[in-house]
């Protein structure tokens, strides 16, 4: 079976760089983790997530073992690697950076805001899971700090944010509206009431607007809403809705290769 998956065009003009953002098709996983089921967690196989996992890395030109992933807890914690990762010590982190050549970090996300990042000049990458509290803690902008920690100038990063659930489908209503203004004051146009019915928020839009205010020189976002896709995308709220189990995709940036 093949497996699709989206590319930001802004990230692709960047020599050495290899990334992809995938959804849910392609892959060895069965029954409602159909088909490319990436998380550890959510009660499928393991030898099934294993073998999505090596499939994703492979396509991008790393070996399993090359991939690096996170106890992703919505926390605004962002780690440096610098080495390839023992499988069975797996960090509690929501975003990660390394200037390392043969590193692929990857991010799970099922409605959460994936972001990819590049500084092309200072070869240092990243990767951030951006869900409504790590958006509104600043996971974007701490990944950007970290980068510049190791040489990374926030004007020349490319960042890019994947598929996410979007603003028509993200009802949070007035309390979480509230507070989300009471905090961030610019986040207003953010918050829209269709049909004047409950708040929804608009994630991407305000992880957009936070990734400009660190200064990060282009922020690509693909426009691609997981929600209103479930047959491409796994979207927790979507099987929340249907009463469902889902799974989790992958999104990954890493440098060189095998």
């Amino acid at each position: 079976m093949s497996m699709p998956f989206e590319t930001s065009r802004a990230l692709e003009r960047i020599p050495g760089i290899r990334h992809g953002f995938f959804g849910r098709r392609g892959g060895v996983s069965t029954g409602e983790f159909s088909s490319l089921n990436v998380s550890l967690s959510a009660g499928d196989k393991l030898n099934h997530v294993i073998e999505n996992r090596a499939q994703i890395a492979g396509i991008l030109g790393f070996s399993l073992n090359q991939l690096v992933t996170l106890k992703q807890v919505h926390s605004v914690t962002v780690l440096e690697v610098t080495r390839q990762p023992n499988p069975d010590d797996i960090p509690e982190a929501d975003a990660f950076v390394t200037r390392v050549h043969g590193l692929a970090l990857g991010i799970l996300t099922a409605d959460c805001t994936p972001i990819l990042f590049a500084d092309p000049e200072a070869r240092v990458i990243g990767a951030a899971h951006a869900g409504w509290k790590g958006a509104t803690g600043g996971i974007a902008e701490a990944t950007v700090a970290a980068m510049v920690d190791l040489g990374a100038r926030p004007d020349r990063i490319v960042a890019a944010i994947g598929p996410t659930i979007s603003g028509p489908n993200y009802e949070v209503g007035p309390e979480f509206a509230a507070d989300l203004i009471r905090e961030h004051r610019d986040a207003e146009n953010r918050i829209t009431k269709p049909n004047g019915g409950r708040e929804h928020f608009d994630l991407p839009g305000f992880v957009f607007d936070h990734l400009i205010a660190a200064g990060v020189g282009l922020v690509d976002d693909l426009g691609i809403c997981t929600y209103a896709e479930p047959k491409k995308y796994f979207s927790h709220r979507y099987a929340t809705h249907k009463a469902i189990t889902t799974g989790r995709q992958l999104s990954v940036i890493g440098l060189g290769g095998l």
